[in-house]
C-alpha cells in the first residue's frame, strides 16, 4: 500500500494539509515523520509480517504503550494492525551513535534510562535469548537458510551458560531488548528508548549485554554501564552481563541468517552482518575469559 494511502485511514493525520519524510534506520520497517497542522508524529509501517523472527506487532503496540507510561517511550497515537502501523509522536533530539556510547559520559544517562523502562509497567510477554536462538536455529534448519561454519559446535557451551546464569536468577524486567544506538534518542536533558519490536519482559542484565554486544564495547564499558546501572561495583552482575551479550551475538546471528534466505524486499547485507557478529561471539565462546565469568556469575559478591 503506497503511503499516502496508509496516511489517509490514520484518523488524526487524514484530511488535512502534511509534510511527510522518510526517517533512516529500520531494517524491519519503514519509518516516517508526518507533520500536520495539529502536531509531529512518527508512522511506523511493517516491511514484513515479522512472524519468523518472533515479532508480535500487538504485543509490539502494548509494549510500546507500557513504555510511555514508563516515562521512556514515546506517547502511542494509533495503531492499525491489519495495515501493520503505528503512530507514536515524533521525540525531538538526536538518535544516538557508536561514538556515543563510546563516551563514557554517556553511560549512567543510559544506565538511567534502563532503569526507568526496568521500573515501569510489565511487558506483554516474555524475550529469553535462549528460547529465540532455539526458535531461530529450528527455523534456518527447516527452510534450508545459511548457517555459519561451526555453529552447532557452540551449543553445548550455551546450555551450560544457560545452566550457570540460572543460579543466581533474580527474575526478569520490561526490557527492549534491541538497544541498538539508533534506538536511543538524546532530547538534551534525558534519553528515551524507541522501538519495541522486541520488547518483552527479560533479565535486566540481557539489556546491558546487549547494548554493549550491538555497539561492540570494550570490556570496560560494560562493567561501567552494569556499575552505574546498579549503583555499585557488583562483578556477578557485570559477568552475567557479559554472558548474556554473548548470547546475543549469538543469537541475532540467526536473526541475520532469517533475514539473509527469506527477505528480498530489503536491500541491505543481513549475512555480512550477522557473520561480525558470529566472529566475536566465536572470539568469546574459544577466549581465556569465558570459564572466569561463568565462575564469577555463581560466586557473590
Amino acid at each position: 500500500m503506497a503511503v499516502p494511502e496508509v496516511l489517509d485511514r490514520i484518523p488524526l493525520l487524514s484530511g488535512m494539509p502534511r509534510s511527510v519524510e522518510e526517517l533512516p534506520g529500520g531494517l524491519t520497517n519503514h519509518n516516517y515523520k508526518v507533520t500536520v497542522p495539529g502536531g509531529v508524529y512518527v508512522v511506523r509501517v511493517s516491511a514484513s509480517d515479522g512472524s519468523l523472527l518472533a515479532i508480535d506487532r500487538d504485543a509490539e503496540h502494548a509494549n510500546s504503550v507500557a513504555a510511555a507510561r514508563a516515562g521512556v517511550g514515546a506517547p502511542v497515537h494509533d495503531y492499525l494492525p491489519d495495515e501493520g502501523v503505528l503512530v507514536v509522536g515524533f521525540l525531538p533530539g538526536r538518535t544516538f551513535t557508536e561514538a556515543d556510547l563510546r563516551n563514557e559520559a554517556n553511560l549512567p544517562r543510559v544506565a538511567e534510562a534502563c532503569r526507568r523502562l526496568h521500573a515501569g509497567p510489565r511487558f506483554v510477554g516474555d524475550f529469553d535469548m535462549f528460547e529465540v536462538q532455539r526458535r531461530y536455529l529450528r527455523i534456518v534448519r527447516e527452510r534450508g537458510f545459511r548457517l555459519p561454519a561451526g555453529y552447532l559446535d557452540f551449543m553445548p557451551m550455551v546450555d551450560t551458560i544457560r545452566k550457570c546464569l540460572a543460579v543466581r536468577d533474580e527474575g526478569t524486567v520490561p526490557c527492549n531488548n534491541d538497544l541498538l544506538p539508533g534506538n536511543i534518542l538524546d532530547a538534551g536533558d534525558r534519553l528515551f528508548l524507541i522501538d519495541y519490536e522486541y520488547a518483552g519482559n527479560n533479565d535486566p542484565c540481557f539489556e546491558l549485554g546487549n547494548i554493549w554486544s550491538e555497539s561492540d564495547l570494550p570490556p570496560e564499558h560494560l562493567e561501567a554501564l552494569v556499575t552505574a546501572y546498579h549503583g555499585r561495583a557488583l562483578r556477578h552482575k557485570i559477568a552475567r552481563a557479559r554472558l548474556l551479550g554473548l548470547m546475543s551475538k549469538y543469537g541475532w546471528t540467526l536473526w541475520a541468517s532469517i533475514q539473509d534466505g527469506a527477505n528480498d524486499a530489503i536491500d541491505f547485507d543481513f549475512w555480512s552482518w550477522g557473520m561480525e557478529k558470529y566472529e566475536r561471539a566465536v572470539a568469546e565462546f574459544t577466549g581465556s575469559d569465558l570459564p572466569r565469568l561463568m565462575e564469577e556469575a555463581v560466586r557473590a559478591d
